[in-house]
């Protein structure tokens, strides 16, 4: 009988233990409980302030695509405005062929009786209106 309790006391003695442990454990769960709080609401700030910063970007990076387009097409309009234009009168018309540059290419130096190094370059050559219907 002795011997059993004994064996009682010292069932006792681990359940102790194993309740100071659960204690412990216990303890350590609510610590992480609570941080895990903090983490959430961290993580919702931060959410909400990078929600702040994402649209103004976006807005930029529309402007910026707007200033590049607007950039361009001030760069196009100051090169017309620089361009030369000259027009020739008095050759009869279909003259020019299907290929007005090389005609003025080869015509000019002979009109002219000039002799162009480099020689002549066009960034465009046209007819000025339609051609005629007869």
């Amino acid at each position: 009988m002795d011997r059993i309790l004994q064996e009682i006391s010292a069932v006792g003695r681990r359940l102790e233990g194993m309740d100071s442990m659960m204690a412990s454990l216990t303890v350590d769960t609510k610590s992480m409980h609570l941080d895990i709080a903090g983490f959430q609401s961290r993580v919702t700030a931060l959410e909400q302030r990078m929600m702040t910063v994402e649209t103004p970007v976006a807005l930029a990076l529309d402007r910026d695509q707007e200033l590049l387009y607007l950039r361009s097409k001030v760069i196009d309009l100051e090169d017309r405005s620089r361009s030369d234009n000259v027009c020739f009168l008095g050759f009869p018309e279909t003259i020019e062929g299907a290929d007005v540059q090389s005609f003025l290419k080869t015509t000019l130096p002979q009109l002219t009786g000039l002799t162009f190094d480099p020689p002549l370059e066009f960034q465009r050559a046209h007819r000025l209106g339609p051609k005629r219907r007869d």
